[in-house]
């Protein structure tokens, strides 16, 4: 019989309905369960990507054996950490602390009651092996304590959150960084640069995506050419490599290797979205062609792959599919042998395609299979292209990794943003057409107002097959989603757009802001946890703390809001504090100290909306790569809502665009390579 799980809107949880282990979802009934039987929560966090979660799944929690362990002494709770960040959140921060700066997932750990952790760890096999016990030893031996010495286990149990909740210093004076202080964080990148494979640091490597859109918008401001040097080195070693799917587009969440060869295979959303824009202003900074084909085809198989029936995209790939011989594998879908490449394409195209792709007979994966890498383009870049749809069709007849359909908002918020900007730039309006059927999704289900239908204003976490799940977003959610509204309001110049934006940067500075200007993960109001979360840091994906400072920005540019730009600022303090010591947990605060610096920079577009020349104005403003601009477009004949429109006039009956700091303007020009000088000119000056 399926267990209390099978009601969830999460498809990791939906994969444990089945186990035998008589899971609880997260909330107060089973803390209320555990202090009823007196017995420790077992909480189990993961996600449906995760190859180790499904391990541990299938040799311990689908084994009958263990299951009533399990259920004869605890409360097993589990979480999709994707759903819920901010127990995942608080509890890694124990695991880590109590595992030597090691952490993971699965994330395995044991609780009292109350939801203090005692005992965390990550997997466990079902066989002691290389020092580490059994799943079942360590149930025995948490049991025995729990038993034996219970109130030494809840002694420290509470040591232990009140260690973890006790204050930090995390905040400075509320200033954002110098230019000399991002001028010593990318000196500090640089000596941290792998100069012989791109990227950073050593096995395992995953793709740079927030330092990377930092050094392009530092090349922007200063012209330095270090920092572009290393963004177009490490974009060329990471799409060339096994980290890119070679035939279907996209990357897998990170390199087992340094070089790139090897991905660990699952495919993330929030990777995706934020490559998709990185190749895109490499693109627009360089012209590219190499960076463009990459953002194509990346952005190609998220809509192809990824979206859902609703319109928005789901969270992620497996990593393992099932093999020739049935058995689930990692990386089966995606790995060759010599003999399959001839078997598809024959022996001339065989033997081409795999010097091309530097498939071996030795493999570069297991079991003499290899990961396609194109080390470089061939001449015949044509037969490049016929290859690779022959073996993209051959490839679909395999059993397919699986899919973890479910939405999550931040992570639709940093797609939306990433397609509506290729969309505009590469000339694809489906690619547009694709960011806005998302945003009118996470707006009527995410941002669902109530039954008079008026709007709300506060979002919620994930939803899946169109239905709201039941967990409040954190602060990721309200910053990326309205970064993503952001987006679209440049390309669309729909004011809605914005009017949403605002609806959210509101709520940030209502529910998730300290007094001293400082942020947190989840709002004041939210459940409370042994701590309330609070990290400044990039993960996967931008800190909640530093997306917010950017979606507070750009919001304050376009209405010209002192309150809204002084509070990005205050919330920029911690960056000059981080950037000295770690720049590479904080690229996406340096990113938006860079806007900081060289902002507000307003370019404001004026004319008929169905003239010619206003749409040229439009696309030239749309292509600087000046780190602190927004773009904002009207038709004189309507009433603007939009400060930065307002009592701008096209000059001499012909469409007219301003570029503006703080709403004071330059002289209006009205032809688009003099638009396109006047931006670059103040970018130079601004260095």
């Amino acid at each position: 019989m399926p267990n209390r799980l099978a009601g969830s809107t999460s498809p990791y949880l939906l994969q444990h309905a089945d186990n035998p282990v008589e899971w609880w979802p997260w909330g107060e009934e089973a803390f209320a369960e555990a202090r009823r039987r007196d017995v420790p929560i077992l909480l189990s966090v993961g996600y449906s990507a995760c190859h180790w979660c499904h391990v541990m799944a299938h040799e311990s929690f689908e084994d009958e054996a263990t299951a009533a362990i399990v259920n004869a002494g605890f409360v097993a709770v589990k979480v999709d950490r994707e759903e819920r960040p901010d127990v995942d959140a608080v509890y890694m921060e124990a695991t880590v602390a109590l595992n030597g700066g090691q952490g993971g997932w699965p994330m395995t750990v044991f609780a009292t009651p109350d939801g203090e952790p005692f005992h965390c760890g990550t997997y466990y096999p079902n066989e002691a092996r290389q020092g580490m016990p059994s799943f079942r030893q360590l149930l025995h031996a948490v049991k025995a304590a729990w038993n034996d010495r219970n109130d030494e286990v809840r002694r420290t149990g509470t040591q232990i959150a009140a260690s973890l909740a006790a204050p930090r210093e995390l905040y400075t004076d509320g200033a954002a960084p110098t230019a000399e202080e991002l001028d010593a964080a990318l000196s500090l990148l640089a000596r941290e640069y792998d100069t012989a494979h791109g990227g950073f640091g050593h096995a395992p490597k995953f793709p740079p995506s927030m330092v990377l859109e930092f050094l392009l918008r530092h090349h922007a401001r200063t012209e330095s050419e270090a920092a572009l040097g290393i963004v177009q080195e490490t974009c060329e070693a990471m799409a060339r490599g096994g980290l890119y799917d070679q035939l279907g587009g996209g990357f897998a969440r990170y390199s087992v290797d340094e070089a790139w060869v090897v991905p660990h295979f699952e495919k993330m959303l929030y990777d995706n979205a934020q490559l998709i824009r990185v190749y895109t202003h490499l693109w627009r900074a360089t012209g590219s062609e190499f960076a463009r084909r990459i953002a194509l085809q990346t952005a190609d198989f998220v809509v192809r792959e990824l979206r859902t029936p609703e319109g928005a995209f789901a969270s992620a790939l497996d990593a393992d599919s099932v093999d020739a011989e049935g058995h689930s594998v990692e990386g089966a879908f995606y790995v060759w042998t010599p003999a399959e490449l001839v078997e598809v394409l024959g022996a001339e195209d065989g033997a081409w395609a795999a010097d091309v792709f530097a498939v071996t007979e030795e493999g570069t994966f297991e079991h003499g299979r290899s990961v396609l890498r194109l080390v470089d383009d061939p001449e015949d870049f044509e037969r490049l292209t016929d290859v690779r749809a022959k073996l993209l069709a051959a490839r679909g007849k395999r059993e397919r990794p699986g899919r973890d359909d479910k939405v999550v908002a931040a992570w639709n918020g940093l797609t939306i943003a990433a397609l509506a900007e290729a969309g505009t730039l590469f000339s694809r309006p489906d690619l547009l057409d694709a960011a806005l059927a998302a945003a009118d999704l996470l707006v009527a289900v995410h941002l669902g107002g109530d039954e008079d239908d008026e709007l709300g204003d506060r979002l919620v976490r994930t939803s899946r097959d169109g239905r709201p799940g039941p967990n409040a977003g954190v602060l990721e959610d309200y910053a990326d989603v309205a970064e993503g509204f952001l987006a679209l309001y440049a390309v669309t110049t729909d004011d809605a757009w914005l009017t949403f934006a605002g609806v959210l940067v509101d709520v940030i500075l209502g529910h998730f802001v300290d007094e001293s200007g400082a942020l947190y993960d989840t709002a004041d109001d939210a459940e409370e946890l042994f701590r309330r979360p609070q990290d400044p840091t990039d993960g996967v994906t931008p800190s909640g703390w530093t997306g917010a400072a950017g979606a507070l920005l750009g919001y304050a540019a376009y209405l010209g809001s002192a309150e809204h730009r002084e509070a990005a600022g205050r919330a920029l303090g911690v960056v000059r504090m981080l950037a000295a010591r770690t720049p590479r947990g904080i690229g996406w605060g340096l990113a938006v100290a860079e806007a900081w610096l060289d902002g507000p920079r307003e370019i404001a577009v004026v004319g008929p909306r169905d003239d010619d020349a206003t749409w040229a104005l439009y696309l030239t403003a749309l292509m600087t790569t000046a780190p602190g601009a927004v773009v904002a477009m009207g038709d004189p004949a309507e009433d603007p809502p939009v400060p930065l429109l307002r009592d701008r006039t096209p000059v001499g009956g012909r469409p007219a665009a301003y570029v503006c700091r703080h709403f004071t303007c330059d002289a209006p020009v009205t032809d688009p390579e003099q638009l396109a000088d006047q931006v670059l000119a103040k970018a130079v000056a601004r260095a």
